[in-house]
């Protein structure tokens, strides 16, 4: 079996000046240890106010974490008023870039050509897209999760090289799990991230399944942190309230150590 480095992300959404997030980063890696940063990767996705702010404390205090961004536009520039694009995100240093949230399709209305837009430029740019997927609690409700996800998926993946297919991260977020509380419980977790997996092995091959990250979203906490990271096909979490308290966050990190 291919040993995948777990992947720690906290996704902070619109919180925070960047004020506050310099603070919340200095105690969050106040609590780590360099064998944290050896057992997971973790990364910090503030708002596009604070990126700047946070590349700076990264490498003026040489900390060993990565900075991602929340969204992005499909095009590298133009009359686009109030858009990012990812030159400007790889300028900053920005290593990843969230495509398709489940807050991004149902407040937003992207939909999934505009985050197969959203990854290609990505991907052209040379960033790491973390391709989101996810059902809604009515479309589990009527069994339609897997067709759902593995939709999502294809249209994401489909006519990809191995090479870009490969390098996608991908967070398996149950939309009726995010910021609700409730949580997927680590079996049915585990499953639809096998189920994920199995999907991107159809479209990419097996060695590419093998090899790919995906994480699980969806209310992770300190208290169900061990659990979920302890499944054979969960490589590390998408955090969202959790990642916004430092004390927190920085178990999620060390749950290695629980």
């Amino acid at each position: 079996m291919t040993e995948r480095q777990p992947f720690i992300a906290g996704n902070w959404k619109m919180n925070l000046d960047h004020l506050e997030a310099i603070q919340l980063v200095q105690q969050v890696t106040y609590h780590l240890e360099p064998e944290d940063y050896r057992a997971s990767e973790i990364a910090v996705i503030p708002p596009f106010t604070a990126l700047r702010s946070i590349q700076t404390l990264i490498e003026g205090d040489r900390l060993p974490i990565t900075l991602g961004a929340q969204d992005c536009h499909w095009e590298d520039s133009g009359a686009y008023t109030g858009a990012i694009s990812v030159p400007m995100l790889a300028k900053l240093k920005v290593s990843y870039v969230l495509c398709g949230h489940s807050e991004r399709r149902t407040l937003f209305g992207d939909d999934d050509e505009t985050v197969r837009a959203k990854l290609d430029a990505v991907l052209r740019g040379g960033l790491t897209p973390i391709l989101c997927v996810g059902e809604t609690l009515e479309q589990r409700e009527v069994g339609a999760a897997e067709t759902v996800v593995a939709g999502q998926l294809r249209a994401g993946l489909n006519g990809l090289t191995l090479g870009e297919a490969a390098s996608v991260v991908v967070a398996y977020e149950p939309v009726w799990a995010i910021g609700t509380g409730r949580t997927a419980s680590p079996q049915d977790a585990d499953a639809m991230c096998a189920f994920a997996r199995k999907t991107v092995a159809e479209i990419a091959g097996d060695a590419t399944a093998e090899g790919m990250r995906i994480q699980y979203g969806g209310s992770v906490k300190p208290g169900n942190v061990v659990d979920l990271m302890s499944r054979e096909d969960i490589d590390g979490a998408l955090v969202g309230g959790a990642s916004l308290d430092a004390d927190d966050f920085a178990i999620i990190c060390r749950h290695h150590r629980l």
